[in-house]
């Protein structure tokens, strides 16, 4: 059973029904291995309205929709995530921040579990802030990082804490490279990613109502990150690797840069180009998922 999902949990094998309630799924009254067995790629991202956009275009991707096509949120019956599916494709959103993301891989973990699902890839594709690398550029991460760059996350558990390991399928990552290498469009990198645990102070921003350091500071401190070998910043990727890896799940990270924050803190590019630079790491991760399935 090594290609199936592995539960850290013994206590799920006593329980009658699972309701997986972020999802308004469960157990209970639906048909996970008929609904979800199928699936062997999840993408995950912050925006309900990304995934969507990426389930559609994964379809037409592996010509399994039409133009126009809708597909229906499964987790209708709640605003907390958004759940689209295509073939062996499932899209979720996840929110901003560890703690939103670590709710959702909770809930989804035990969906492709109780689904009998075998031989999972989950991708996170989303956006980031570069350091020393131009906006657009896109970054497959090779280990998630705290803000002290050190490869881990610390949680703490019944007043404990307990250290995790962040660290991403190194196989896939060379995979996803080669993708990228493939496609030709757009400057890509493996590097490490720092994830912090808020989007203002945590990355070191002017930016925010509070800041109590000078812009030396925080130049010095990003030059100390790129000397450490990351490459970007988001808010998720420390608690996807450590879950990931619990479960036994290849995992991989794909964000595209919309700045180089060693020029700046704000995002000043036109809507247009951002909308374009959203895009990469979906034309990338779907380019690896049709040459998995081999449609390439």
């Amino acid at each position: 059973r090594e290609n199936f999902i592995h539960l850290c949990n013994p206590h799920l094998e006593k329980m009658q029904e699972d309701i997986l309630y972020h999802f308004a799924l469960g157990t209970g009254t639906h048909d996970f291995p008929t609904l979800f067995g199928d699936v062997k790629f999840v993408c995950v991202g912050g925006s309900p309205s990304r995934m969507k956009a990426f389930i559609a275009y994964i379809a037409e991707e592996l010509g399994l929709g039409s133009p126009g096509c809708d597909y229906p949120n499964i987790c209708a019956g709640t605003d907390r995530y958004a759940m689209y599916k295509v073939g062996p494709v499932l899209s979720v959103s996840h929110g901003m921040g560890i703690p939103s993301i670590s709710i959702m891989l909770h809930e989804l973990i035990k969906l492709l579990y109780h689904a009998k699902c075998s031989d999972i890839t989950i991708i996170r594709i989303g956006t980031s802030g570069g350091i020393g690398l131009e906006p657009g550029s896109v970054v497959i991460t090779r280990q998630s990082v705290d803000a002290t760059f050190k490869p881990q996350l610390e949680q703490v558990v019944l007043g404990k804490t307990v250290i995790r390991s962040t660290n991403l399928d190194e196989q896939l990552a060379k995979e996803l490279m080669q993708c990228s290498k493939e496609i030709g469009q757009f400057n890509t990198v493996i590097g490490n990613t720092m994830c912090t645990l808020d989007f203002y102070e945590g990355k070191g921003r002017l930016d925010g109502a509070i800041c109590l350091y000078d812009e030396e500071e925080k130049l010095q401190y990003l030059r100390n990150a790129y000397e450490s070998g990351v490459r970007n910043i988001e808010m998720e990727s420390s608690v996807f690797a450590a879950m990931c890896n619990l479960s036994g799940v290849k995992a991989a990270v794909v964000c595209v840069t919309l700045l180089n924050r060693l020029e700046g803190d704000q995002i000043s590019s036109p809507h247009d180009v951002l909308v374009e630079y959203q895009q990469r790491p979906q034309k990338l991760v779907g380019y690896f998922i049709k040459k998995s399935l081999g449609k390439v």
